[in-house]
């Protein structure tokens, strides 16, 4: 392949400046990801899904700041580094240097219908790497060079400009094979008079230095005084040479130049000199390898020239890191999606998480096999069998595909199956999205500060194995359809590297993200909503049946928290009311609407003002303390004085309430009363006949003479009672088993007194709760059943019939009343308890400043900052200049990022930014300075001294810190 001074290949594919930035395919993806998780946000209220959208979003404005940096620092050059025959490949070099660590190179070389494409890690420095693009017949090559930057995660492309001049190749002629006989015709002079050819007798001439010279052949004068490698060259006289003819070659003129091709590097593997004679060409006999390559590139340029072939459609050539990429960047994410679905082992079927885990591990062992063995993908059946497969299991056990549970969990099944059949960069690309989206569905199940640190871990580990998608690690050698890096190293992926810059990316998006999480407009109400399923709990229910259960398990979790503003209510008023079940057929007490007007409430207390944070349940009831009579804005207060909202507390929710404590429904619509005096006909006789010798007594003492039943009947409190038959459950439980919880005293309680001709119901909720502080704790096992009896003059009046049988019930908790049920206060906590209940207080504190920061904390905010909500003119103003504030940062850090590490590197790249003439690749600081004071010539003296700081600074024997300050005061003292 011959390098003509026309291709001039340094300068003439150089790129730099000018600059067209435009996301990525993977960077649209990305985008389209933000928007869907921001659409989930809307919808299920995910107020911290809401950070983690803005902060991905603002890693997708910082990259393409970084993308821009990059090629703005960024110096390639391609040149020619070998000979190619036609139907080889051409090797090339792809040199990139850049003054920061400027991201990657992406490369696109376009000749005769074909592609090739390469992509290079560029770190601070530079790197390079050999690429090989295919030929097809012999002749100029012309190549149109394409480049682009990328970020590090390959989200935006900022594409540079073309060089001033294409790279043009020589493509040899293709050798025929087997060489045929070569022709024997002696060239002119043979006898040896003025022949001559190589050898050690006289001295030649001199030539550029060539791999393979002797060191004692180089003329070291010329190197002293050029900086250029010559070699010498000796010769002797040759007694013949053989004379080549193109009409020596039959055929078309592709074959001719093929045989002649062939026959010159015969002879010339022999050392037997030749001429060449062409029907516009004659080459004198000569020798050694510069006649080989001038008769090639005469044999390559012999007209008329071949056309290139036309290739099919869809058949340009692609020069793929496929292999590579899958072996290098499969396990950082691989490790990357097992910490994202690690959360989901500990809440979906075992029968989910083994194959999830099997899967992850086949694809890890398929990209590292052992020495020996080699394992295959596995095939597509047995992958769409196991989809299957888990869907119907899902169903089966779930009811629905669609529902968070059943959902997040085949989420997680769908990643894993699509890790087992990834083959390319773009399945990679698909698996980090897939884990991105992921990490979001997280807030489903929790919003809490663990939470939330387990998501940024998984968005750093998806980030940092993003690089890897996009250009090989350097290694050893390179196959001849494979882009690699010219300097050996390792394939190890670098993640701790990786790492650190996805922490930095994170970190830079951050201020971003806050303002966006403050400010940006959360919506009033959701798009739609998926179901959300929980298992059966010690939990509130729109009905109860006393006994239907022979073991009640214990559910620790939050039903709410309530903050007071003034003192917490003593234990015996924590009673927080719920469903008030009206309707009784001898087993199940529901729900009713009760026909009637709106009963009376006379207050008796002062107000009580406090603020509910609602855990996900389900359900429409406001947890009030009794008696409720102001709600939030969209919720309503039932006939029952049961606090309502429309919309089921499906996510977190905050909302602020006031009792007071009154006397209910002292004017009671008699309607109501009649309804609840009913029992169904022909259950509990023995219960009815005990209460019916009651109704002589005031209504006052019936009261007391249920209490009293209760209190020296022998009852226990228990959580595992005996069934109860399906008939007379009252009579079963009052004067046989004797135990049972809040739910069967309510209920036979409730039966007694309407069998002694008192209006009675019974009312779910909470009571009781944990103190911490400035706030109560309310648990899902504090949920409890107690009855509201209609007594003249005083109206509805609660009495707990749990109380009698349990006091600690009411004043130590539910945890003392199973073991002491007459304690009058709960046991000091210990130093685990102490722990939980501060670690409590962070989570609640959490919810306060970022959980529970929804719409109207929002307005409420801007209403104090002044900026009369969303949409007004200083909020429209501030938005976009606190979004350019925060972006402010990350551009002056990849400003300095962009400068060398090196200090008297970043000096003199200083200098040039000063003068606005960058150094060439490669250029000394002496011929910089030439240059520099070439077209500044009143800067000669200060450039002079520039360079002599910069060589004490960095050749002196013992440099000291007061070289470097020297050097850094030159360049400031040069002005334009």
């Amino acid at each position: 392949m011959t390098r003509p001074a026309t291709t001039a290949p340094a300068p003439a594919s150089r790129l730099s400046a000018a600059l067209h930035l435009r996301p990525t395919g993977f960077g649209l993806a990305f985008l389209i990801l933000i928007l869907l998780t921001l659409i989930g946000c809307v919808n299920y209220g995910l107020s911290l899904g809401y950070g983690l959208t803005f902060l991905l979003g603002g890693v997708w404005v910082i990259t393409a700041a970084q993308a821009m940096r990059a090629a703005r620092s960024l110096t390639l050059t391609v040149r020619p580094s070998g000979s190619a025959h036609a139907g080889q490949d051409a090797p090339l070099t792809v040199q990139a240097q850049a003054s920061g660590d400027s991201g990657t190179l992406e490369i696109r070389l376009h000749a005769q219908g074909r592609e090739l494409r390469a992509a290079l890690h560029v770190p601070a420095g530079g790197a390079a790497m050999n690429v090989a693009f295919p030929t097809a017949v012999r002749g100029p090559l012309t190549l149109s060079v394409q480049a682009s930057a990328l970020d590090r995660l390959g989200l935006w492309r900022a594409a540079l400009p073309a060089p001033p001049a294409p790279l043009t190749l020589l493509v040899w002629p293709a050798p025929e094979r087997p060489v045929p006989p070569v022709p024997v015709r002696a060239a002119p002079g043979v006898g040896g008079e003025g022949l001559r050819g190589p050898g050690d007798e006289e001295f030649a001439g001199l030539r550029p230095y060539q791999p393979g010279d002797s060191p004692r052949q180089v003329s070291w004068r010329h190197v002293a005084r050029t900086g250029q490698l010559l070699t010498r060259e000796t010769d002797a006289a040759r007694g013949h040479a053989t004379d080549l003819h193109w009409q020596d070659a039959p055929g078309d003129p592709e074959a001719r130049a093929s045989r002649l091709s062939a026959w010159a590097q015969h002879l010339s593997a022999l050392g037997t000199p030749f001429a060449l004679t062409l029907p516009a060409t004659h080459l004198k006999a000569a020798s050694g390898e510069a006649h080989l390559h001038a008769t090639l590139n005469a044999l390559a340029t012999v007209d008329p020239l071949p056309a290139a072939p036309v290739p099919a459609r869809g058949a340009a050539r692609l020069v793929s890191h496929a292999a590579t990429l899958v072996t290098q960047a499969t396990p950082p994410t691989l490790l990357a999606l097992a910490v994202t679905l690690a959360p989901g082992a500990l809440r979906q079927p075992v029968w989910i998480t083994l194959p999830v885990a099997l899967l992850l591990a086949h694809a890890l062992a398929r990209v590292q096999p052992r020495p020996g063995r080699t394992l295959t993908p596995l095939p597509v059946w047995l992958l769409a069998l196991l989809a299957v497969g888990g869907a119907a299991a899902l169903i089966a056990t779930q009811g629905t595909l669609l529902g968070r549970d059943a959902g997040t969990a085949f989420l997680g099944l769908l990643i894993a199956l699509k890790t087992a059949e990834s083959r390319s960069p773009r399945d990679g690309r698909i698996l980090i999205l897939l884990g991105l989206f992921m990490t979001s569905t997280h807030y489903f199940y929790s919003q809490g500060p663990l939470a939330a640190l387990h998501t940024l871990l998984s968005a750093a580990f998806l980030l940092a194995a993003a690089p890897a998608w996009i250009a090989p690690a350097p290694r050893d050698s390179a196959g001849p359809e494979m882009a690699e890096p010219a300097r050996p190293a390792t394939l190890t992926f670098p993640l701790r590297d990786s790492l650190l810059r996805a922490g930095h990316l994170l970190i830079l998006a951050a201020p971003l993200a806050l303002v966006l999480f403050v400010l940006f407009p959360r919506p009033a109400g959701p798009l739609w909503q998926l179901p959300v399923r929980g298992q059966a709990t010690t939990g509130l229910s729109n009905e109860i049946s006393a006994g239907e259960y022979s073991n009640l398990a214990q559910n620790s979790a939050v039903a709410f928290r309530a903050d007071f503003q003034g003192a917490l209510p003593r234990p015996e008023e924590r009673y927080w009311r719920g469903p008030v079940y009206e309707e009784y057929d001898g087993r199940t007490w529901r729900q009713v609407r009760v026909p009637g007007g709106t009963p009376s409430v006379d207050v008796t207390g002062p107000p009580l003002n406090y603020t509910l944070t609602l855990e996900p349940s389900g359900n429409p009831w406001l947890l009030a303390l009794d008696v409720p009579l102001s709600v939030p804005d969209g919720a309503f207060l039932t006939t029952a004085f049961q606090a309502v909202t429309p919309r089921p507390v499906t996510t977190r929710r905050r909302v602020e309430l006031q009792s007071r404590a009154a006397r209910l429904g002292v004017q009671e619509d008699p309607d109501r009363l009649a309804f609840d005096l009913q029992l169904p006909a022909g259950q509990n006789p023995r219960a009815v006949a005990l209460a019916a010798r009651w109704r002589n007594l005031s209504p006052q003492a019936r009261v007391q003479a249920g209490l009293e039943l209760l209190r020296t009947g022998g009852f226990t409190y228990t959580l595992t009672p005996p069934l109860l038959p399906e008939q007379d459950r009252v009579d079963a439980f009052l004067f046989s088993s004797r135990q049972g919880f809040c739910e069967h005293y309510a209920s036979a309680f409730a039966v007694l007194m309407r069998a002694a001709g008192l209006s009675a119901r019974v009312v779910g909720g909470y009571q009781g709760g944990e103190q911490n502080g400035p706030y109560l704790i309310v648990r899902q096992q504090d949920a409890h059943a107690w009855t509201e009896i209609w007594l003249p003059g005083q109206g509805w009046v609660r009495v707990d019939p749990t109380a009698v049988v349990a006091p600690a019930r009411v004043s130590a908790g539910l945890n003392t009343a199973l073991t002491r049920p007459q304690a009058a206060a709960p046991a000091a906590p210990g130093t685990l308890k102490r722990l939980q209940l501060r670690l409590d207080a962070i989570q609640n504190r959490w919810n306060d400043l970022v959980v529970d920061y929804d719409g109207g904390r929002q307005s409420d905010l801007l209403t104090r900052a002044g900026l009369s909500g969303v949409g007004s003119t200083p909020y429209l103003l501030l938005l976009p200049t606190l979004i350019a504030l925060t972006l402010l940062p990350a551009l002056l850090l990849a400003r300095r990022r962009a400068r060398p590490t090196d200090p008297a590197s970043r000096a003199l790249h200083d200098l040039s930014v000063r003068l606005h003439l960058p150094r060439a690749p490669g250029e000394t600081p002496t011929a910089y300075m030439t240059r520099a004071a070439t077209q500044h010539p009143h800067l000669h003296a200060a450039l002079q001294d520039v360079l002599n700081a910069y060589h004490a600074a960095r050749y002196a024997p013992h440099p000291t810190p007061d070289t470097l300050t020297r050097l850094r005061q030159a360049v400031r003292r040069v002005r334009r």
